[in-house]
């Protein structure tokens, strides 16, 4: 074999075994002597350093791999093919290193000198940088040409595949894009090319994602992160994908999670054209989180990174977060005093309507549209009416979704002073995205049918929807909010509230009648509502809706943490000195809290009192924001009486069923806690169909399926940035929060006997986070009314064990979940636990 032939099939071998291909290329250049000029051995010594250059590629240097192909270059002097091979294959390497214009200029260059199988080669290293830039149709059009003269090479094809599914993905085709990835994998596969195949499987969790389909990507990235271990600079790719998703998903938290693993990560790597859209990321992250000093920093880094890149295209997204995050922190400070205040405030309406400008010129339409309504919200506050009807008429006239189309419209009227024909025209534009879904649904009847519908038609018009239609929903709560002051009308404001809770859940609003009218049994209503800092309450009952103003939203949260904090010294005896004397004190203070915030959300008028039912009769409650994590059975109005929390009025409005069977019971004992088999043995003993189950992840997931009532005693972690990666500590590993949305069937009751398992932290109201409502969202989905008990404190083991001893006995006498909830906390005084989702059925007696 000469030289040349060696080095040939070391190119061959650097995408099945690059290190030994890096070998190979290594003595090959050993034999032609040191990479230079064209000699003897030239031709060969440019594609053995080709070779090595496809090597370093295939284990993350990027850098090294760059600097191998000019030397190349430069070693192919008099062979123009060899040179145009080993141009072509820098197109890539200086596109993720952060010039792709200059990766296409490098194309131009190397397709003189190719032809045949080669020019389609290059459009596929050509859509890489296309990519990059933003160029996603003219990417997918030379993947297009690419992959059908590609028979012969399945590298090449496998990467047209790939390259042309994640462009048809920004493309928002996402059956195609999924089809090609799946194709892709398939053929690299058969290659051997089992890293192109784990980087195919490894965009699944990204292209789910961003059709909606959370719970598939959260599986899919499991499994691609166990795949692209020793890959680093893919996995931090996969991750910073993946986190795009989330971002869209409104999932912040668990996207920083993994962008701040995936930026230091990417910059190692030297992935410099990764790195500022990762970092933009982080940035949209941190804004959706509510940390706009850093989310500015971030995003202005991310722009300077772009604009040195010249990928002009990306640049207005840049700016649009810096914009979003000033204005976030303006509407965070004190309302502005004085003509300068005023001035540096319009003058940032004036940067938000050229950058809306900006991007729409740079193919960035949908966010162009919803700048302009930003700009027109903010316009309308300062006062600035003929700017805010000039942004709004440009909406309404160009913009291509109705729903954006009817937000202007909605807008217009509200400007008029005429809030029924607002509210109407919002009404109108929420319709759309249930039309939009209907018609998205009657198309993929005959092959996908309602599941597949469910969990790919539906979830596709939502992520299209889903933030304009959050938008607009708050606007008409708004709207309805003023409408209120005027005419005293508080259902309308619970109908939208109601919206913008289903808008972001993606489901239908639950109907309403005129007046409410709630079940048998239903007992009172009480749902929270903010605009700003200012909280409200709508109650609903047998006599209708009222509303009350209740004052400050962040004074009753800074009241929730002090509760939560005197309750979790009291609980863990978290006192120096005398520690009975401390506990004493520390209850004492819990109390005093929670008697000031029950006067403020309670005891007025308008509330419980007023709403038509009996005294001590179930009250559901639908808080809103960090008030979820408010304990809020001990607030003294609500002690001793049913209470379930609720994400919204969906299974207060649902007729209660009648008592069922003796329920089976399946009980738990987590590793690591002294009272964890006393109690699952206790809950075994209390029903009369009931036993133990193993810890382990795979038992509980089976008990998931089969159980009625499911028991875990066992220590659970809630991670406040990221609810979504709370967990429950098991024999073998931890049960994700995550994991609970594939399970095919959630028990009618799931009791968490764990520290902190029932904390949420939602970034948007609506949003089921957290272990509860990671069980409650699953069981809504497979037609369950759930409920789930579980501790918003850490709560200690003998209590625990103490307040559920008594919790199942009235349970198994047939006490719904909130009665027995309540009255085993009245009676033994452990506070802390708290009844989510439908907590006011009974299960049959046994």
């Amino acid at each position: 074999m000469t030289p040349l032939d060696r080095a040939e099939a070391a190119v061959r071998l650097s995408g099945t075994d690059p290190r030994l291909a890096l070998a190979e290329a290594r003595a090959v250049l050993g034999l032609t002597g040191r990479p230079g000029p064209a000699g003897a051995y030239g031709e060969a010594a440019s594609v053995a350093l080709r070779a090595a250059a496809l090597a370093a590629r295939e284990l993350g240097d990027l850098e090294l791999a760059g600097e191998r192909l000019e030397e190349a270059i430069a070693a192919g002097k008099g062979f123009p093919r060899r040179v145009a091979q080993a141009r072509m294959s820098l197109v890539t390497i200086r596109a993720q290193l952060g010039d792709p214009e200059g990766g296409l200029r490098l194309a131009d260059l190397a397709e003189r000198d190719l032809a045949g199988t080669d020019l389609a080669r290059l459009g596929v290293q050509r859509s890489v940088a296309l990519i990059l830039l933003g160029r996603h149709e003219e990417a997918a059009r030379h993947c297009d040409r690419a992959v059908g003269l590609l028979d012969d090479d399945p590298r090449f094809r496998a990467g047209g595949l790939l390259n042309r599914g994640l462009a048809r993905t920004y493309l928002e085709r996402y059956g195609e894009a999924e089809a090609d990835l799946a194709e892709c994998a398939r053929v690299a596969r058969s290659a051997g090319l089992d890293h192109v195949a784990m980087l195919a499987e490894g965009n699944l969790p990204f292209v789910a994602a961003r059709r909606g389909d959370v719970a598939a990507a959260f599986a899919r990235y499991r499994a691609a992160e166990a795949t692209l271990f020793g890959y680093p600079e893919r996995l931090a790719a996969m991750r910073t994908d993946f986190a795009e998703a989330l971002v869209a998903a409104r999932l912040p938290g668990e996207a920083r999670t993994l962008l701040e693993q995936a930026v230091p990560e990417l910059v190692a790597a030297g992935a410099q054209a990764a790195v500022p859209g990762a970092r933009l990321l982080l940035a949209q992250a941190a804004l959706l989180a509510g940390d706009a000093t850093p989310a500015e920093t971030t995003a202005r880094t991310a722009l300077a990174e772009l604009d040195a890149q010249g990928r002009t295209a990306w640049l207005p997204l840049a700016r649009e977060v810096v914009l979003r995050a000033r204005l976030a922190r303006a509407a965070g400070a004190a309302p502005p005093a004085g003509p300068g205040a005023r001035d540096g405030l319009s003058g940032l309406v004036t940067e938000l309507i050229t950058c809306a400008d900006d991007l729409a010129a740079c193919g960035w339409p949908a966010a162009s549209a919803a700048l302009r309504l930003t700009a027109a919200a903010t316009a309308v506050r300062l006062g600035l009416i003929t700017h805010a009807r000039a942004q709004l008429d440009l909406v309404a006239a160009g913009a291509t979704r109705p729903l954006v189309r009817w937000h202007a419209t909605a807008m217009r009227h509200r400007l008029d002073g005429d809030l029924d024909l607002a509210l109407a025209a919002a009404a109108r534009g929420i319709e759309a995205v249930h039309d939009a879904g209907t018609r998205a649904h009657d198309t993929a009847g005959d092959t996908a049918g309602d599941a597949a519908w469910n969990t790919a038609g539906d979830a596709e018009v939502r992520v299209h929807a889903a933030r304009p239609a959050e938008d607009l929903a708050e606007f008409g709560r708004e709207v309805a909010l003023d409408r209120a002051g005027r005419t005293g009308d508080a259902q309308s404001v619970l109908e939208w509230a109601e919206r913008c809770r289903a808008v972001v859940r993606g489901t239908a609003a639950p109907t309403f009648r005129t007046p409410v009218a709630p079940p048998a049994g239903a007992g009172i209503l009480v749902e929270l509502v903010r605009r700003g800092d200012d909280l409200f309450a709508v109650t609903a009952g047998p006599e209708g809706c009222a509303l009350r103003a209740l004052g400050s939203y962040q004074a009753a949260v800074e009241a929730t943490v002090r509760i939560r904090y005197g309750l979790r010294r009291r609980n863990l005896r978290d006192v120096p000195g005398d520690a009975d004397a401390h506990e004493g004190a520390a209850g004492a203070a819990a109390a005093h809290e929670l008697s000031a915030l029950d006067r403020v959300l309670l005891s007025g008028p308008g509330t419980l009192a007023c709403a038509g039912s009996p005294p001590g009769g179930p009250v559901t409650v639908v808080p809103t924001g960090a008030l979820c994590t408010l304990p809020w059975p001990l607030l003294p109005s609500l002690r001793g009486r049913p209470v379930s929390v609720a994400a919204d009025a969906t299974g207060w409005l649902a007729p209660r069923p009648g008592p069922a069977g003796a329920p089976e019971v399946l009980s738990v004992a987590g590793p690591g806690l002294d009272h964890a088999a006393a109690e699952a043995d206790m809950v075994a003993a209390v029903h009369t169909r009931a036993r133990r189950v193993g810890a382990t992840r795979a038992q509980v997931l089976r008990a998931l399926e089969r159980a009625d009532v499911l028991h875990v005693a066992a220590h659970g972690m809630f991670t406040p940035r990221g609810p979504m990666l709370s967990r429950i500590t098991l024999d073998d590993g931890p049960l994700m929060a995550y994991d609970l949305l594939t399970a095919r069937r959630i028990p009618r009751l799931v009791v968490l006997s764990a520290c902190d398992a029932g904390m949420a932290h939602a970034p948007v109201d609506g949003a089921a986070l957290g272990l509860a409502g990671a069980f409650l969202d699953r069981a809504a989905h497979t037609g369950v009314a759930g409920c789930v008990v579980a501790g918003v404190v850490p709560v200690r083991d003998d209590e625990a064990l103490a307040l559920m001893t008594l919790f199942h006995t009235l349970l198994a006498e047939g006490r719904s979940p909130a009665e027995a909830l309540a009255r085993a906390s009245e009676k033994t005084a452990v506070p802390g636990f708290v009844g989510f989702g439908a907590g006011d059925a009974p299960f049959g007696t046994g």
